[in-house]
């Protein structure tokens, strides 16, 4: 069932994405994982690294299992009401998981901006989507930031969660989505979460593991290059899989990503990805959502076979 189903969810997020007038009136089910996590991590980060280690697995298995069952009990229902003609509703409820839709919606306004000359603003909106600092960024710094963003969101928001939705059905989708959560809440290096969100990253880690590679794969088709620079330098990324759609994306476009960049205020010498110009721009956003596009295109080919020949 999971085949029919990834491509009917693809194809109403790519249409409807999830509407603000729904977004205001109930969130983004994204949302209610960060509460769980928020909370775990509140009440259970404390005590030696052992102990938080051992509560942050606690929090990710718990996490799990709550969502598998949840979403099972959901396919279980559909398909006892409506039988074969169960994957219409359950596609319904696979489309919050994806963000093709969105992802481009966040970031082409940025080179809308840059267009304009707006630079104030492409800095106010490539802030709601990265990490790092952008108060100081100049055209290069805004536009390198949008791509690498896109680039690597096209993995976590697009390409994975269809990969596990085609694998597992709606269980795997959004087991996929509370792990990435719980990775961008508590994955991370810092004293307070080292040890709490082990779990969290190395999962994440794992999930993303053959997704990362297929999303660089698809970059590096839709840009009918690409394939050296995105084996060269895909291992230059601080993550073990955010280096392949960023590497594929650097080498399709022929321009430079990553590089020193700032953050809270403190300069990180990130190595350089990609050969070519590091100067960027409006029409260098606006390439990269091409490829995007077309990217998104081939996912839609993947689904579209596997629900013919599965």
């Amino acid at each position: 069932m999971a085949e029919p189903v990834a491509i009917a969810a693809l194809a109403m997020e790519a249409l409807l994405g999830w509407p603000a007038p729904l977004y205001r009136a109930i969130g983004h089910p994204v949302g209610l994982f960060a509460r769980v996590i928020d909370g775990a991590e509140a009440r259970w980060n404390g005590g030696s690294d052992r102990r938080r280690r051992v509560a942050g697995i606690a929090t990710v298995a718990l996490l799990l299992a709550a969502t598998i069952s949840l979403c099972w009990a959901i396919q279980h229902a559909a398909a006892a009401l409506l039988g074969r003609w169960s994957w219409p509703l359950v596609a319904l409820f696979a489309v919050p998981g994806l963000a093709q839709r969105s992802l481009h919606d966040h970031v082409a306004p940025i080179g809308h901006a840059l267009a304009a000359r707006d630079l104030p603003a492409a800095r106010m909106l490539v802030g709601r989507i990265v990490g790092r600092d952008t108060a100081t960024l100049d055209e290069a710094g805004v536009a390198r930031a949008a791509i690498e963003s896109l680039a690597e969101s096209f993995c976590d928001g697009v390409v994975a969660p269809a990969f596990w939705l085609l694998v597992g059905g709606l269980p795997g989708l959004w087991a996929y989505k509370a792990l990435n959560t719980a990775d961008s809440l508590i994955g991370h290096r810092e004293p307070r979460w080292r040890a709490f969100g082990w779990a969290a990253a190395r999962a994440d880690d794992l999930a993303n593991l053959l997704p990362a590679r297929l999303a660089g794969a698809l970059l590096c088709l839709a840009g009918g290059r690409g394939w050296r620079i995105m084996r060269r330098d895909a291992g230059r990324h601080a993550s073990p899989n955010a280096g392949w759609p960023e590497a594929a994306m650097a080498g399709a476009l022929g321009i430079r990503l990553a590089g020193p960049i700032a953050y809270d205020a403190v300069i990180q010498d990130k190595p350089w990805i990609g050969d070519g110009r590091s100067e960027a721009g409006a029409p260098d956003i606006a390439r990269a959502l091409l490829l995007y596009r077309r990217a998104c295109l081939g996912l839609w080919l993947i689904a579209g076979v596997a629900a013919w020949l599965l």
